[in-house]
């Protein structure tokens, strides 16, 4: 059934959102295969279609962003367009964190329209000139995706804002989401235009662009592609009332490194990850990992930096030692407080004046003494809500000024209009506090520029007469709801909300001792210009490397349809055992070994009735019948439910609660564990459990004859998983010198003896076997857990010991796509039983009444 989300493109195309003409590729950029490839029958051609021209190889980086680093500006006279770098951009500055050698080209969009007539030779002069590959998006689809889909509707959400009443944010409009999809898959074409893929890495910036990554990485498998999102994350209780949510959790996912600013950004994505797609992940040496579909999708979590030469040049500019003396001659004897934010309802401007009235009201005598400039930046979004909060900041300051304000002094100064670089930058290194007030925010890199212009240089210093060694001292008060809050350790933080808390953390800025505000400034400075954008870009560059590194060791190929495409990644020698192949050994061999685990191999663990169905019943016998055949069930499940759903194969052997009873048929008799006959420490641990079970609601507890099981399948996912977490930790403390091990499982927690596992099971049979003169000449093992694992690499270690004459053909197969140590694997439940069914129509002969009529009819002829 299609997906309303648009997940099939050619819906988008059919509903002429994509009939807008395509711009040339102005420049041919090689495309040359360097790194060798495992090419395999199931990978698709995608990677290895690329132009096949030689060209020297170089290390390039491709950015792609909404808007690329450049201003843009039309000459009145001749009308020519003329374009410039724009040296304040975050992307031209994340440059200094790459080798010189490192050729950067730039995708993304201009600040102005360009006409179509115009466009070939824009983009021809900007590739040359820039290296910059140019986005002309259509009017209307640009509109629709920025200011509609991005600016109503991403941007709220993902500051926790959500459309509960049209008054109060937009409601999802799926033709927003349509322009949303057609923007991205422009920018990806343009991308396409211009990659390496076997040598380029690619870099997509902000929530502009989250499914471009899809686009990119359906064209080329084995695309380098990492993805940092600026602004914050939400949780998944706000994220999950998206309605295309699946779709951008999956585009980020066909990413290789995931950036974010703080954990609690990459914490809620993972959380997202977790509770919509089931999706777990890992903490290897230190990087956060995601398993998707045998990739691992890497997840960093770093702040962004300042650029602290551009920062220490607009310092020695003279405009700016005029500007910070004129600054300091108009409020002199005042303590100058300074704000600097966009006009939007996040920002928290009008929560901050009311702080700074709050401040005046309850301490009289600083009432002439201290300033509040609030700069305000142009708003990057047009609606209401916009408006509504310019209103409010201006009838509050008036209000402000008006009671606390007299002919000569204003405690409340709004400079609401376009304000150049050095005019801030004075007002930074002049303001002994700045406050940053978001409600919620991204990375705010306010702080990180006041406490740069606060230390101040010595070019600076000269023009205003400030001695070298002079101290240097600043002051932060910071929402505890910006990005760069964590990194802020000696900033006073505060929660927007609390007006007298603010006040309160105002009034501690300005009047602390200055000894500590230097000691703070100096410990701010240290992290600030050891962590600047260069520090930024090329740690993530690098993790982006070191997460591509096995890109060639795997074969890939595509499954899915539309944005729910995605690449399955495995290792060469892992491929999907096929019924014909086994089949074909099953017959040619004489003495066979089977061990089949049950839950979520022969009974899906999605099914409701956990016995095993007529038909796996029937298809066992078939097993069991065959003469050649020594066939197992080995589960960590009790052997009293074991022994009942079974009791019609009476030639089925058994290995329950992971081996630590066996027994070889129906009629024979249980064999007990001799390495774990103490039980003593259940007694430990069934407390500690039922402890566990009463504080997480959804879990419970198995009691085996020899085993204690945790379950927390029906738990919250992310709160199961951390008390199951912590209950391993708490029982490996207390079991320490127990004859008892502690396993982590799926949904689960168990408790079992010592030298009890599956794989002691499977090496004690194929022995046996041995001994008896029937070493088997084939051997299929088939599970899904990581109990499971224990089995095959038992097997693997036991056929090649000396003690079998010849080595069998092995076959041990996991259920699901995942990095396992068998070489083969089943999708599901399903497959397995129609893999097992084409065992046992192998095995079962011909009914009598066929033979006799093939006879005669032989004896016709």
């Amino acid at each position: 059934m299609a997906s309303r989300s648009c997940t099939n493109l050619l819906d988008l195309a059919s509903g002429g959102l994509l009939d807008f003409p395509c711009t040339p590729s102005p420049r041919t950029l090689p495309r040359v295969m360097t790194v060798p490839g495992i090419i395999s029958d199931l990978d698709s051609n995608n990677d290895a279609d690329s132009d096949a021209a030689s060209s020297v190889c170089r290390d390039r980086k491709i950015i792609v962003a909404n808007m690329l680093p450049l201003h843009a500006k039309r000459d009145p006279e001749n009308a020519k367009w003329s374009f410039s770098l724009d040296e304040d951009a975050l992307l031209l500055q994340l440059k200094d964190g790459f080798s010189s050698e490192t050729e950067v080209i730039y995708v993304g969009s201009l600040k102005a329209e360009i006409d179509i007539s115009e466009q070939d030779e824009v983009a021809q002069k900007l590739l040359e000139d820039f290296n910059c590959v140019p986005t002309f998006l259509p009017h209307d689809v640009h509109k629709k995706f920025y200011l509609g889909f991005c600016k109503q509707q991403l941007w709220p959400l993902f500051h926790y804002m959500l459309p509960i009443c049209p008054d109060h944010g937009d409601r999802f409009d799926r033709s927003l989401w349509q322009a949303y999809v057609s923007a991205n898959k422009i920018f990806a074409d343009k991308v396409m235009e211009v990659i390496n893929p076997e040598d380029d890495f690619v870099w997509v910036h902000d929530y502009h662009l989250m499914i471009l990554p899809t686009f990119l990485r359906k064209r080329f498998y084995r695309v380098k592609l990492g993805f940092f999102l600026h602004s914050p994350f939400p949780s998944s209780e706000i994220y999950r009332t998206l309605p295309v949510r699946d779709e951008i959790l999956r585009g980020l996912l066909n990413c290789d490194l995931i950036g974010f600013h703080t954990f609690d950004y990459a914490r809620h994505f993972l959380s997202c990850c977790s509770r919509m797609l089931g999706l777990d992940y890992e903490s290897k040496r230190g990087h956060i990992g995601l398993e998707y579909f045998g990739r691992t999708v890497y997840i960093k979590i770093l702040p962004v930096g300042v650029h602290m030469g551009r920062l220490e040049s607009v310092l020695n500019l003279s405009s700016t030692a005029a500007k910070i003396k004129e600054i300091q001659e108009q409020f002199s004897g005042k303590k100058l407080i300074l704000g600097v934010d966009d006009m939007d309802i996040f920002k928290g401007i009008s929560l901050k004046l009311l702080a700074i009235e709050q401040l005046l009201q309850q301490n009289p005598e600083l009432r002439g003494k201290i300033v509040l400039v609030q700069i305000v930046n142009p708003a990057r979004g047009l609606g209401k809500d916009v408006q509504e909060a310019k209103s409010e900041t201006y009838l509050t300051a008036k209000r402000i000024n008006e009671v606390y304000g007299s002919s000569n002094y204003k405690p409340v100064i709004l400079i609401d209009r376009p304000v150049p670089r050095w005019e801030k930058t004075a007002y930074y290194a002049v303001a002994e506090c700045c406050i940053v007030n978001a409600v919620r925010d991204g990375m705010n890199l306010v702080p990180y520029k006041y406490i740069v212009c606060r230390q101040g240089t010595p070019c600076m210093d000269k023009a205003l007469g400030i001695k070298a060694d002079a101290s240097r001292t600043s002051m932060l008060v910071v929402s505890e709801f910006i990005g760069c809050s964590p990194s802020l350790s000696g900033a006073i933080r505060v929660n927007p909300w609390d007006i007298d808390a603010v006040a309160d953390a105002l009034n501690s800025a300005i009047t602390m001792r200055d000894s500590e505000k230097q000691l703070r400034h100096e410990k701010h400075y240290r992290y600030v210009s050891s962590h600047d954008v260069a520090y930024w870009a090329r740690s993530f560059v690098q993790d982006l490397e070191r997460a591509c590194r096995d890109h060639y060791n795997k074969r890939c190929w595509g499954i899915g349809l539309g944005l729910g495409f995605r690449v399955v990644s495995l290792s060469p020698n892992f491929k999907r055992l096929a019924i014909d192949h086994i089949v074909s050994a099953y017959k040619r061999t004489n003495r066979r070994a089977i061990f089949l685990d049950y839950d979520g191999t022969v009974v899906s663990q999605a099914s409701i009735m956990k016995s095993p169905s007529p038909e796996v019943i029937s298809i066992l016998n078939s097993l069991c019948n065959d003469p050649k055949n020594s066939v197992y069930i080995v589960s960590g499940r009790g052997r009293s439910s074991l022994s009942e759903w079974f009791a019609p194969c009476e030639t089925l052997g058994i290995a329950a609660e992971h081996g630590y009873f066996l027994r070889s048929s129906g009629t024979s008799e249980w064999e007990t564990s001799l390495v774990a006959a103490d039980l003593d420490w259940k007694e430990i641990v069934e407390p500690v459990m039922r402890l566990y079970t009463e504080a997480t609601d959804g879990s419970s507890i198995e009691i085996k004859e020899s085993a204690l099981v945790w379950h927390h399948q029906d738990a919250d996912p992310d709160f199961g998983s951390c008390q199951a977490k912590e209950l391993l930790d708490h029982l490996e403390s207390v079991l320490a010198n127990e004859p008892a091990v502690v396993k982590r499982g799926q949904h689960i927690v168990e408790v079992k003896p010592q030298g009890v596992s599956k794989g002691l099971v499977a090496e004690k049979v194929l022995l046996r076997m041995v001994e008896e003169g029937t070493a088997p000449d084939f051997v299929m093992c088939i599970g899904d857990d990581r109990s499971d694992e224990d089995m095959f690499e038992s097997i693997l270690s036991t056929v090649c010991s000396p003690s079998l004459p010849v080595p069998p053909e092995i076959f041990a197969c996991t259920v699901g796509r995942k990095p396992s140590k068998a070489k083969y694997y089943l999708d599901d439940a399903t497959d397995v039983v129609k893999l097992l069914q084409g065992l046992a129509t192998a095995s079962v002969p011909k009914p009598r009444h066929l033979a006799q009529i093939q006879v005669s009819f032989e004896s016709a002829l």
